[in-house]
């Protein structure tokens, strides 16, 4: 039996992806010089912070583009503000660490038209111990530490929607609520693509509550659960019409391989960097956040409108 013949894509607006693909590259879309530098004074007492967060969070921003450390970020910052003719004070390296605990990074986006159909995936990233190739060669140290990053993904627009950071030792399923619980609860959430980890009464409640579709794979070994919940409804229906139809012509059918598309958000955040920086978990959870909204940013100058050809 031969095997079938995968499909080949065209990317139809090519000339404006190339042109969002340049500006990528462009400082002028992370630096405004009209931004607030110094923070208005508090009226408390005290002394007044120096640096507004749109500063520390421009600098921070600048480390994570470049993958510098935080005393090259100052020096980098200070050379940028001389070019464009500004007199601005830099934040040291070490008011940039102290900031960068309590950090609120606000992620834009942009918006889909319609109902918001949330993909959701997570991974885990290093943050201490050594790389794959010596640990494999060496062993390694014996303290490797891990996080783990949890991310939805907006289907349409390819923007991050909700992240969450946490240990190695958290699981997936127990973070589906509170992804959903970052989305405005006046949003219409109109499905939640997972894999089969997230096959659980409480994911499946979570999903229900907002009155959104659960396309998620029920397990091999699955049983019916108790209809006592919407949700519980919802994953008996999926579960027979799997056994029905088999679980891959299920999965195509449910348009559950949309998920592959989170799978490559996952991908972009670590080409930012295949390691954490930050060495505190706060401080973590801050550089993660503006990973994310860097990569909004990306999406937000264009990608790319691609349709199957032959």
């Amino acid at each position: 039996m031969s095997r079938p013949i995968p499909p080949s894509y065209k990317t139809k607006n090519w000339p404006a992806y190339n042109e969002a693909l340049k500006q990528r590259g462009s400082l002028t879309i992370w630096f405004d010089p009209d931004m607030a530098w110094v923070p208005r004074p508090t009226g408390m007492r005290g002394r007044q912070p120096q640096y507004s967060d749109a500063a520390i969070r421009t600098c921070l921003t600048m480390k994570v583009l470049f993958g510098m450390a935080l005393r090259q970020t100052t020096g980098f910052v200070e050379s940028l503000l001389r070019l464009v003719g500004l007199d601005w004070a830099v934040p040291d390296f070490s008011t940039l660490s102290r900031r960068q605990k309590s950090l609120a990074v606000n992620i834009p986006y942009r918006g889909s038209q319609g109902p918001l159909n949330l993909l959701i995936d997570s991974t885990g990233i290093k943050a201490e111990g050594e790389g794959e190739w010596h640990a494999r060669k060496h062993g390694g140290a014996k303290r490797r530490l891990w996080r783990k990053i949890h991310i939805g993904v907006d289907e349409q627009t390819l923007e991050i929607r909700a992240i969450e950071v946490t240990g190695s030792n958290v699981g997936d399923a127990p973070m589906l609520p509170e992804l959903l619980g970052q989305i405005p609860d006046d949003l219409e959430i109109g499905s939640v693509t997972a894999d089969g980890a997230y096959d659980t009464r409480r994911c499946h409640d979570a999903v229900a509550e907002r009155g959104a579709q659960a396309v998620i794979p029920p397990r091999k070994n699955a049983k019916p659960w108790k209809p006592s919940t919407a949700g519980a409804i919802a994953r008996n229906e999926a579960l027979r019409a799997s056994k029905y139809l088999g679980r891959a012509i299920w999965r195509k059918w449910s348009g559950y391989h949309r998920r592959s598309r989170a799978e490559t958000k996952m991908h972009c955040v670590k080409l930012l960097g295949q390691s954490l920086m930050a060495r505190d978990f706060d401080r973590q959870v801050a550089e993660l956040q503006i990973r994310a909204a860097v990569l909004n940013g990306y999406t937000a100058l264009g990608i790319p409108v691609t349709e199957p050809v032959g």
